[in-house]
């Protein structure tokens, strides 16, 4: 019997953007990343004035995950968390969170707001459990599916990434 491998987060950069882009097209067909999305985002990732922290989660050298966070003052906005289909349930969109709200924690953000599908209830019920509260709608949100998305806010990250390490 063979030990099952616990993916790995580590920090995206530019060569992880092919893989990223593979199962970002599988997951979200309709309103997928662009390529110069993510060379955008990651453009703000490095150095002594980032704003953004990217990760991908790696398992045997193949991306089964990754997530990403934008902070502007003592806000930060969850911009993208996927799993790979193979790994749903595994606790990775809870671990890529986890991740995340410790960025925002680092970054000094007060709060964390993020945008979820609205017929994605699975997402809906992990930010649930991280303390996020839905505030409002953006309608039309997706494109072009024209699909509507749920706003969500989670107010001290740091507060709730030591009570998922404490209950988690």
């Amino acid at each position: 019997m063979t030990t099952p491998v616990t993916p790995v987060l580590r920090e995206m950069r530019w060569w992880d953007i092919d893989p990223v882009l593979e199962l970002e097209k599988d997951l979200f067909p309709e309103d997928a990343w662009s390529r110069g999305m993510f060379w955008s985002e990651l453009a703000h990732s490095r150095g002594p004035g980032a704003t953004r922290r990217f990760v991908v989660a790696e398992e045997g050298g193949r991306i089964v995950g990754y997530a990403g966070l934008a902070s502007a003052g003592e806000l930060a906005d969850v911009q993208t968390i996927a799993v790979a289909r193979d790994h749903w349930g595994t606790g990775l969109g809870a671990t890529l969170l986890t991740e995340l709200l410790r960025a925002a924690t680092a970054f000094e953000c007060a709060e964390v707001m993020l945008e979820c599908r609205i017929d994605n209830i699975r997402a809906q019920k992990l930010y649930e459990r991280f303390g996020f509260e839905a505030i409002g709608f953006r309608r039309g949100y997706y494109q072009p599916g024209n699909v509507d998305a749920l706003v969500m806010r989670l107010t001290d990250p740091a507060t709730s990434v030591r009570g998922t390490e404490i209950n988690g």
